[in-house]
């Protein structure tokens, strides 16, 4: 596919300068510029794609908190200590008898067992449960979308669904040239995605959205 793209960026460069050099004919100088246009356009889609990003989530990938989330935390047997509260921006939650502790980055499950370790020297019941009440997580879909901005989601998001719930994709927009962003490991990572399948009932493996990823619509050359 690329060496095919390349012929044709090519052999619009050799138009383009066969053309250019008539100098010497009427309207010589006005087909220049329209080849040059259109080959400036042709050749933007020879540009290399960007890969598949690594450790794409999934609908069953595990919840990991993250600063914002509210969580419950009910007791066994000491009803009084229960707590309902939000994660600080520092990731971290300050509960009875043990003070802060390190929420933001760990599985539900994971910070459950946490708590009963950390609880088993204080209450003869350290049994506790640990319940996600709410999870702000959002994804910015901009660029040519119907309604670019925020989206938020509680649930299991594609990339497809989250430009749906923006509106879809503008005039000018194209399906084809849509530009994921997420960061990894402390490093923002793109791809790009080809949509387009979608809206015409092919099947094709669906890419799920993070929270804080970011959807760039890009526009339509033709």
């Amino acid at each position: 596919m690329t060496r095919k793209r390349t012929s044709i960026c090519d052999n619009l460069k050799s138009s383009t300068t066969a053309t250019c050099g008539k100098n010497g004919e009427p309207g010589g100088v006005h087909s220049c510029f329209v080849l040059i246009a259109i080959a400036a356009l042709a050749c933007a889609g020879c540009q290399t794609k960007w890969p598949p990003l690594p450790y794409p989530p999934g609908p069953h990938t595990a919840v990991r908190l993250s600063p914002g989330d509210t969580i419950k935390i009910a007791f066994a047997e000491n009803a009084d200590l229960d707590q309902t509260q939000k994660i600080r921006r520092d990731g971290k939650v300050s509960l009875p008898l043990i003070g802060e502790v390190q929420a933001a980055g760990k599985r539900i499950m994971d910070f459950q067992n946490q708590l009963i370790g950390s609880y088993d020297q204080h209450l003869d019941n350290p049994d506790v449960l640990v319940t996600l009440e709410n999870s702000p997580a959002t994804v910015i879909v901009s660029g040519f979308a119907g309604n670019p901005g925020k989206v938020e989601f509680d649930r299991p998001t594609t990339v497809y669904q989250a430009i749906m719930q923006s509106g879809g994709v503008s005039d000018y927009g194209s399906l084809k040239n849509i530009h994921l962003t997420r960061i990894i490991h402390g490093v923002q990572r793109t791809e790009s995605l080809n949509l387009k399948p979608s809206i015409r009932g092919q099947p094709v493996q669906p890419e799920y959205v993070q929270d804080g990823d970011v959807i760039y619509i890009g526009r339509s050359l033709f």
